[in-house]
C-alpha cells in the first residue's frame, strides 16, 4: 500500500515521520511532495527511502490513500486539483474547519474518492496527542481501522461524530493554549515566592503532566484526585478555594465555548 502526503510541514510531517518510527509505514512506501521544496529535503534527508513526486498529481496517481496536510486555505486549491485523479483512492484531511460536505464540494460531483476527516493537536508532536477521527466517513471499515492505528501511532484516537466536532476543537485542538497559560501563570507564581524562572517553569510543567497522568492511569474522577490532595485546613484547599471564587472553573469552560463557536462560524463562512 502506498502512502501519500500533501504538506509536509509540522504536523502532516509529524504524521508520517510517526508511523515510520514505528513500522506502520516503511520509507519505501510514501511518496511526499511540498511546495517548499526545504520541507520535502528534509523529509528525504532523514528517511531516504521515501519517494519525492514532482506534484500533487504525480502523488495522487501513485499513491492508495493520501493524506493532505496543507493549511486550510489551500485545501481548496489542492482539491479542486487532485479531483480528477482521486477515484478508489482513500484521502484524509486533517484541515480545521473543512467539513466533510465541504471536501465532497471541493472535490466536484462523482470525484469517487473515500473521504476522512480527521483532527489531531500539537501535543501529536512530542507522541502524546489526541486525534478525531470523522464518524461519517465514506472510508470502507478495512480502510477506517488502517487510518484509526495510523493516528494511534501520535497518541491516542477516537472515532467522533462529525457534530461533536466544535467540542473537541475546543477541548482538545485548542486546550494546549490554555494549558500553556495555565504553566505560565503557575511558573510566575513560583517565581513571586521566590523559584528562579527555569526552576519554576519545569516544575509546573512537570506537575501538569503528573496530574494529567494521574487522570488517565487512575480512571478517577478529576475531582476525586482533586479533593485527595485537599488536606483539612491545608495549603491546597486554601488555593482551590480562591480558584472557585475568582471563577477559575467558568474561565475555562467560557473559553471552550468561544473555541468552539469560533469555529462553528469559520466552518459557516468557507461553507
Amino acid at each position: 500500500m502506498k502512502f501519500g502526503l500533501i504538506g509536509a510541514g509540522n504536523m502532516g510531517g509529524t504524521i508520517l515521520k510517526a508511523a515510520i518510527n514505528k513500522g506502520f509505514i516503511r520509507e519505501g512506501d510514501a511518496i511526499v511532495y511540498d511546495v517548499v521544496t526545504a520541507q520535502t529535503e528534509k523529509m528525504a534527508a532523514a528517511y531516504p527511502g521515501i519517494t519525492i513526486a514532482q506534484d500533487n498529481l504525480e502523488l495522487v496517481k501513485q499513491a492508495d490513500c493520501i493524506l493532505i496536510g496543507v493549511k486550510p486555505v489551500f485545501m481548496d486549491g489542492v482539491l479542486k486539483e487532485i479531483s480528477s485523479v482521486v477515484a478508489g483512492k482513500a484521502v484524509i484531511s486533517i484541515a480545521a474547519g473543512w467539513s466533510m460536505d465541504m471536501l465532497n464540494a471541493s472535490l466536484g460531483e462523482n470525484h469517487g474518492a473515500m473521504l476522512l476527516r480527521v483532527m489531531p493537536n500539537t501535543p501529536a508532536l512530542v507522541g502524546e496527542g489526541y486525534t478525531a477521527l470523522c464518524e461519517e466517513t465514506t472510508l470502507s471499515s478495512d480502510w477506517l481501522n488502517w487510518a484509526k492505528k495510523l493516528f494511534d501511532c501520535l497518541g491516542e484516537s477516537a472515532v467522533v461524530p462529525e457534530r461533536l466536532f466544535d467540542a473537541v476543537i475546543a477541548v482538545t485542538g485548542s486546550s494546549p493554549a490554555y494549558i500553556y497559560t495555565l504553566i505560565d501563570a503557575m511558573a510566575l507564581g513560583g517565581v513571586q515566592q521566590g523559584m528562579p524562572r527555569a526552576m519554576a517553569q519545569r516544575a509546573a510543567a512537570q506537575a501538569v503532566l503528573g496530574a494529567a497522568k494521574m487522570v488517565l492511569e487512575t480512571g478517577e474522577h478529576p475531582c476525586k484526585l482533586r479533593d485527595d490532595v485537599c488536606s483539612p485546613a491545608g495549603t491546597t484547599i486554601a488555593a482551590v478555594d480562591v480558584l472557585k471564587n475568582t471563577g477559575f472553573e467558568s474561565s475555562i469552560m467560557s473559553a471552550m465555548a468561544a473555541a468552539a463557536e469560533r469555529n462553528r462560524e469559520i466552518t459557516a463562512k468557507k461553507g
